[in-house]
């Protein structure tokens, strides 16, 4: 992982997402919309649900889906834990809520509560709470193994954030088959000279600054990608 920066929010987002999200969750408990229905007919009640905290997670509308090419555009299609390109064939792009729709409804359907993830690791996120907010790391927080290519806890971090960024390795099974070969594709595509460095950012931005920091760029690249991340 590293770190992301929240982009600006959509100018469309309140009424495509927020404000349906909203009224349905006020039908949902039986009031009164704060912004009228134009259209269509209002949710039923729950049964036996009286407040907005009791609602089940799978009863909120997934108007989130409206964001997904927004979110796509903002975050150069980066899955934001896995640290990879999400291509538009192969890929499947999905809205991870980073506080889970089960325990903070107030986020359900709020731009700031989005991460970009591939619904694989949207799956593997799920509800847990134990994982690191890509919004909140810092550079160099996780880094490429020396040799290999598992992705480790930086080894200057203090005890307590090494468990963190273990715990979110762990969760996340960042070093899982699947992963290890395709840091290893990507890192050989860029060594052979079948990828420029500015295809491996693109593609492989964690692998990229890794490489940086280990020293193990082609020889003309080194100026340009210090240029680019000079925190590495």
């Amino acid at each position: 992982m590293i770190p992301v920066s929240p982009a600006p929010e959509p100018a469309d987002f309140d009424s495509t997402v927020r404000q349906p999200g909203l009224r349905l969750i006020a039908e949902k408990i039986g009031e009164k919309p704060i912004r009228s229905r134009k259209k269509g007919k209002p949710f039923k009640k729950l049964a036996g649900v009286d407040a907005r905290d009791k609602i089940p997670a799978d009863e909120f509308k997934d108007y989130w889906r409206e964001a997904i090419d927004d979110m796509l555009i903002a975050y150069n299609r980066i899955c934001a834990y896995s640290c990879f390109r999400i291509h538009r064939v192969t890929g499947a792009a999905s809205v991870d809520h980073m506080a889970p729709k089960s325990r903070r409804w107030d986020q359900v359907y709020e731009w700031s509560n989005y991460r970009l993830a591939s619904s694989r690791m949207n799956a593997r996120k799920n509800n847990f709470e134990d994982i690191l907010d890509p919004f909140e790391i810092e550079n160099g927080w996780f880094q490429l193994a020396d040799f290999g290519f598992a992705v480790c806890a930086n080894p200057e971090l203090n005890q307590d954030m090494t468990k963190r960024v273990k715990a979110t390795i762990l969760r996340l099974n960042l070093n899982d088959e699947h992963h290890l070969t395709q840091r290893e594709d990507d890192i050989d595509s860029y060594v052979s000279g079948d990828w420029s460095w500015q295809e491996l950012v693109k593609q492989s931005p964690f692998v990229a600054r890794e490489l940086l920091r280990q020293g193990r760029l082609r020889p003309e690249d080194s100026t340009v990608a210090s240029a680019m991340f000079p925190c590495v």
